[in-house]
């Protein structure tokens, strides 16, 4: 069973380092596992004293076993790890676990080896990720800020700055990470472990540019299954649909490890999902879990994928044991808004404060959860709240799609329907396939009165993934029928001609009121697109085109 570095699997908080050994573990945690086998290093340290004794051994096994039957030793987890990460591979959180033991005892007799501090300090970051845990980020920083202490980054340290990078993008500081990235490629440029973590960066940065140059320069530098893993997530947040799912197909077949495989797994898993098709995505998420019990997030992805096939009492189970396991303030999010969808208001608002504890929490640890607080704000809580927070975003350079989407559905949230449909563009034009995106660029739409495009981004939106949300996907299907089908006769047809004007009715002189009628007229409401139908309350293809319906803030 995995169990958290330094602290039994019960508790989510890390001890307190003590004042004699700052990254000692106690008995309780990782050290109580059997030891690991030595590492390489310590199998030198010990050489010299065993010297006589290895040679009886060697002795002994030569006569004893015939030459066809010796067998390389299996490696151990920490040998594991290392090779993992050598290979641009997740390992195994036992794994993990193991190297992070190894390193903290190797460093306390060892403090200024800067490398072994620079190994400890990223674990540290791949293990909070991973588990959710952020107050391992604090610790991380300050492990690695002791390794650039004891060897600074221009004199060779560059895993140190690359970790600080890693550590970066796990907190959302996309820019610092940009930096980092960005100095050891200057310093470096044919050292490959450096894209992944600039890859990650441009994304969150929504440079779309960047990170593709970084992800063609990644795949020629390192070949294999990470290399296809970042080529398939390219393709897939550019919408190629079909290239996505050939190179994660054959990054899962080649896939060995695994903590490699489950990922890869998981990656299809996402990629039916998001295709609308969740049999395939439950099957998937499950030979992940099958593949690596502690692949937690196939959990989440499988309780998504449970809702959209009616297995509700399995999702609900799928959803808790997730949030136990990786609590991560979007799976709070996505289990109250099925709770809501259920009509469980108590369930779902309990849900909806742990997400704001979850979120006040990962803040004090140096990580931006803006996004994930805006989504809720936006749809549960204050709208222009969410405003403000995606605002800073963006002032901050995080330009994503999802920023884009969030910020445009937050701003029409707000009563803010025509600059929100900017954003709500951007994102749909970056061309991933997302229903949601397309759901809310419709919903944004219809309320300005744009009935054509609104129609066929809502079809989009259902088309692409009929059960997207518990909560915004029957909206969108009810956004759709009120809209009605579109006038016939095609594109030739669909904008009608006005009607002739009526004639005024005549009316008494009334010279007291001519003042008044001097002042600017209010802009008349805006009229029909070129699918214009009746009243969104009744549309029809042959309405008035004298009608319009009226605005709304909300689907």
């Amino acid at each position: 069973m995995d169990v958290m570095p330094q602290q039994g699997p019960e508790s989510r908080q890390p001890p307190e380092p003590s004042a004699e050994d700052p990254y000692a573990p106690p008995a309780e945690g990782a050290t109580a596992l059997p030891p690991p086998p030595p590492t390489l290093r310590t199998t030198l340290r010990r050489a010299a004293f065993g010297a006589v004794a290895a040679g009886v051994l060697l002795a002994g096994a030569l006569v004893a076993v015939d030459d066809g039957d010796e067998r390389p030793k299996e490696p151990g987890p920490v040998e594991r790890a290392e090779a993992a990460a050598t290979a641009g591979s997740p390992a195994s959180l036992s794994d993990l676990t193991a190297l992070i033991g190894d390193r903290q005892k190797w460093v306390e007799s060892h403090p200024k080896d800067a490398p072994s501090l620079a190994a400890l300090g990223t674990a540290y970051v791949e293990w909070a990720r991973r588990s959710a845990d952020t107050a391992y980020f604090t610790r991380a920083e300050e492990v690695l800020k002791r390794s650039l202490e004891a060897q600074p980054g221009e004199r060779g340290n560059g895993e140190a700055w690359m970790g600080l990078a890693a550590l970066a993008n796990a907190r959302h500081d996309f820019l610092a990470a940009k930096r980092w990235g960005e100095t050891v490629k200057q310093q470096q440029p044919k050292t490959w472990s450096v894209y992944p973590v600039l890859i990650d960066a441009y994304t969150g940065l929504g440079d779309r540019k960047a990170a593709t140059a970084a992800t063609e320069k990644f795949g020629e530098l390192r070949k294999g299954v990470p290399a296809l893993a970042r080529t398939a997530d390219l393709y897939r947040g550019q919408g190629w649909r079909e290239d996505a799912l050939a190179t994660a197909r054959e990054a899962a077949d080649r896939a060995t490890r695994p903590a490699e495989k489950a990922e890869a797994l998981h990656r299809l898993g996402e990629l039916a999902w998001e295709r609308g098709e969740p049999e395939e995505a439950v099957a998937q998420f499950d030979a992940a879990l099958r593949t690596d019990s502690a692949h937690h997030a196939s959990l989440a992805g499988r309780a998504r994928a449970l809702v959209a096939l009616d297995r509700t009492d399995e999702a609900l189970a799928a959803y808790q044991r997730a949030l136990e396991q990786l609590p991560r303030p979007e799976y709070a999010l996505e289990l109250g808004e099925l709770y809501a969808s259920l009509g469980l208001d108590g369930d779902a608002r309990t849900q909806y404060a742990k997400l704001r504890k979850m979120v006040a929490a990962a803040e004090k640890d140096g990580v931006d959860e803006s996004l994930v607080l805006a989504r809720f704000e936006a749809d549960h809580g204050d709208p222009e709240a969410a405003v403000e927070l995606l605002r800073a975003q963006w002032r901050g350079q995080h330009r994503s799609a999802a920023v884009a989407d969030a910020l445009g559905w937050a701003l029409h949230r707000a009563g803010k329907s025509e600059e929100g449909l900017e954003y709500a563009h951007r994102a749909a034009d970056t061309g991933v396939r997302n229903a949601s995106y397309a759901y809310h660029l419709g919903v944004i739409q219809r309320a300005l009165a744009d009935y054509g495009p609104a129609r066929r981004n809502l079809e989009l939106a259902v088309r692409t993934n009929p059960a997207f949300s518990p909560l915004a996907a029957p909206l969108a299907r009810q956004a759709l029928d009120a809209l009605g089908e579109p006038p016939p006769g095609g594109p030739g047809e669909t904008r009608q001609p006005p009607p002739p004007p009526s004639p005024e009715p005549k009316r008494e002189p009334q010279p007291e009121r001519e003042p008044e009628q001097e002042k600017k007229p209010e802009a008349p409401a805006p009229a029909p697109s070129k699918a214009a139908a009746a009243p969104s309350t009744s549309p029809s293809p042959t309405g008035s085109p004298s009608a319009s319906p009226p605005v709304s803030k909300s689907p």
